[in-house]
């Protein structure tokens, strides 16, 4: 059953859309992502978004991208993977290459390495509240919440490649999605 909520962007409102989340999401998109796309936008429900974003980080390539062409695929096609993808790294694109610029001129100061150790951990926090989010629509899913501490047992704890994590998870997935829709 598809939720009423859920509007339909036309392909400007990808561009500027993803855009904006570009232009505010330095360190980290993902949880503004989620939050624009789920919260703000209604472009995506809560179990559409967790189930993008798990096909999304399978895939090769960046995460934040992928998610913004497979949105623009979802509602228009070529253009709207185009227009989301282009309005996703634009602006950043001309900012990073900006501080860049500044950061080789300046990088050995204390105050920009103090500022950068600060961003991080600012990233971090972020990454943590949105798994935290991402958790809700797996609950009383407990073979979806296993896949997931396995996932973080694999790469977080024994910091084993993302390849043979995937190759080893995926499939158990499958399998445990296919005997709970029995």
């Amino acid at each position: 059953m598809e939720d009423v909520s859920i509007h339909r962007p036309r392909r400007r409102d990808l561009f500027f859309g993803f855009l904006s989340l570009g232009l505010t999401s330095f360190g980290g998109a993902l949880p503004l992502a989620r939050r624009a796309l789920v919260e703000r936008l209604h472009w995506l429900s809560d179990e559409e978004f967790t189930e993008l974003l798990g096909l999304c980080q399978f895939l090769p390539g960046g995460n934040i991208i992928n998610l913004s062409v497979a949105m623009g695929m979802r509602f228009h096609g070529f253009s709207g993977a185009m227009a989301a993808m282009l309005g996703l790294i634009a602006g950043p694109t001309a900012i990073v290459i900006g501080l860049g610029v500044i950061y080789e001129r300046f990088h050995d100061d204390a105050h920009v390495r103090h500022l950068f150790a600060g961003l991080a951990a600012a990233a971090a926090g972020l990454m943590v509240a949105m798994a935290i989010k991402m958790l809700k629509p797996l609950r009383g899913k407990p073979q979806a919440i296993a896949i997931a501490l396995l996932a973080f047992a694999a790469l977080g704890l024994l910091h084993m490649p993302l390849l043979w994590a995937m190759l080893l998870i995926t499939p158990l997935s499958i399998l445990l999605a296919a005997r709970a829709a029995r």
